[in-house]
């Protein structure tokens, strides 16, 4: 087994409201090391990319809010996340709200193209993270992370990675989405990317939607990013986001979906993301959590 390195990112600069800088510390209370260890994996804490702290920060321009900071973390990200891909490990990225994924997705994409592969990402979510500025409401940069790893926002976000897209859109698999806004769904509409909304899980079911997005993705890549937003989850079983949607895959289910992902033997890296112990309830996300991810690195019931 190749050892599983955490990176945390306590950031909470591309989201609304506030707490999921806690993320990190909340699933390492709950025992994510030592879960991770039970099935065989050496686990390296890597401790925490450093975060300016939001309150002597100036917000910049409404439509990007905090850009200048996230930017700068997520490219000390990037580069600790490629330094553990070239250690032989396998990053696990503790956020923080999404914005951490323009980071390390872009590295392990480009560690991907090094080697003469290709990573394929699946992106487990209520949101469809594709705004840009141009379309975003809020101007919280947790809402475009996708987007610009796609080629589509701010200059200095799209450049992370050596290439851009850092992605491509075929090699993408968005998976659960449920509140989008109207402008970010013409902009998903005509991407390529590979979508499938909460409507085609209850409909098909969870296990035919994964297997096909899967299939999708096989065939091209030869390696698997999971992108875990702990919004993808319905907020009756993890109350502790910041922006819960009603609707969501229930406990089995969701285990499902990771059981399926551990399945393909390709998962090269991860990241969990948008965890807000203050609204959660005695960290019940946060194990969760930990749970499912214990099962996407091949926990199984026997």
């Amino acid at each position: 087994m190749q050892p599983v390195e955490l990176i945390g990112v306590p950031i909470d600069l591309g989201a609304g409201r506030r707490g999921v800088d806690m993320g990190p510390s909340a699933l390492r209370i709950a025992g994510l090391a030592g879960a991770l260890e039970a099935l065989g994996y050496v686990v390296v804490d890597g401790g925490n990319v450093e975060v300016p702290q939001r309150e002597i920060l100036d917000e910049g321009e409404p439509d990007l809010r905090f850009l200048g900071p996230i930017n700068t973390v997520c490219r000390s990200l990037y580069a600790a996340t490629l330094a553990a891909l070239k250690a032989g490990r396998i990053p696990l990225t503790l956020g923080g709200d999404h914005s951490v994924a323009m980071g390390s997705v872009a590295a392990v994409a480009d560690h991907a193209r090094s080697e003469g592969g290709r990573v394929g990402v699946i992106w487990l979510d209520a949101h469809g993270d594709m705004n840009s500025p141009a379309t975003t409401p809020s101007g919280n940069i947790h809402g475009m992370p996708l987007g610009c790893l796609l080629g589509d926002g701010a200059e200095s976000l799209v450049n992370i990675a050596s290439r851009v897209p850092a992605v491509d859109p075929e090699d993408v698999s968005l998976i659960g989405i449920r509140a989008i806004d109207p402008p970010e769904a013409d902009v998903i509409r005509a991407s390529r990317v590979n979508v499938f909304t909460m409507r085609e899980l209850d409909a098909r079911g969870v296990q035919a939607v994964m297997e096909e997005a899967v299939e999708r993705l096989v065939p091209r890549c030869d390696r698997l990013h999971v992108s875990f937003d702990v919004d993808f989850l319905d907020p009756g079983i993890a109350p502790g986001v910041g922006t819960r949607v009603r609707g969501g895959p229930n406990y089995r289910e969701a285990h499902l979906v990771m059981e399926i992902l551990a399945d393909t033997g390709l998962l090269c890296s991860a990241d969990v993301v948008e965890l807000n112990p203050i609204l959660d309830r005695e960290n019940t996300s946060g194990q969760l959590a930990t749970e499912l991810l214990a099962s996407l690195f091949g926990k199984r019931i026997l």
